[in-house]
């Protein structure tokens, strides 16, 4: 196995990112955040997200594409929270509001007691934040089962409860973005979380609560999606 010198690794990286993105890692190395990347945690449409390194602990790094992402299905999300209704359809902008969106809903998620990774920073369309897991990173709900499916859902809905009630509605939540942490989950992917005052924030939160019902009821667990919705936002439906 080859393994590279971190100034080998650096001009690997550079190679396969752009200027931009290279100087904004630049800048969040400067500020301290991480010291390198190391290794690559996932590829996605939107964005690739990476383990880094800070001293001797691991962050996670998140690079959302300039050039390759929907940007247009961004600013269709975007625009109707109210945070940002005065962005215009200007594709840099709209990349680097949706990071910034992701940075503060985490922000306000974890001041709600919310189990999330904690927001460390960010600049541009890069996304720092806590590493889930020990020497190996939380996998996903839909490929690590709980052990107590009844209690890990009980869970869940309790921190869709603490979401709701801190004002805001996660917006794209299946057994993808929960990480089954040593038995309890953790939410991740906040990017299109968004406030409850949203006009469409009803239909966000009700295909969240769709999409955990229909998982957890594979693994047993039968729920009234009525009584659920009212024990999240305290509202009959």
């Amino acid at each position: 196995m080859v393994t590279l010198t971190y100034q080998e690794r650096f001009k690997t990286l550079s190679r396969v990112f752009d200027e931009f993105t290279n100087r904004t890692i630049f800048e969040l190395q400067k500020r301290g955040l991480f010291d390198e990347l190391v290794t690559p945690l996932f590829v996605g449409k939107e964005s690739n997200v990476f383990i880094a390194k800070k001293k001797d602990q691991k962050v996670i790094v998140k690079i959302y594409f300039m050039q390759n992402c929907n940007f247009n299905k961004m600013y269709d999300y975007i625009k109707k929270d109210p945070r940002y209704e005065f962005l215009k359809k200007h594709r840099r902008q709209i990349i680097v509001s949706w990071t910034q969106r992701e940075y503060k809903n985490l922000l306000r998620a974890e001041k709600a007691k919310v189990r999330v990774p904690k927001a460390l920073g960010w600049r541009n369309h890069i996304l720092v934040e806590e590493f889930i897991g020990k020497e190996k990173p939380a996998e996903p709900l839909k490929d690590s089962l709980p052990t107590d499916p009844e209690r890990f859902f009980k869970e869940i809905i309790h921190q869709m409860k603490l979401l709701y009630r801190s004002g805001l509605i996660h917006g794209d939540l299946s057994s993808f973005n929960i990480l089954n942490n040593e038995e309890t989950p953790v939410l991740i992917d906040f990017s299109q979380a968004t406030l409850t005052k949203t006009p469409n924030s009803e239909e966000l939160l009700e295909r969240d609560l769709t999409n955990i019902l229909k998982f957890f009821k594979k693994l047993g667990i039968s729920a009234d999606y009525t009584k659920i919705y009212k024990e999240i936002t305290g509202k009959q439906k």
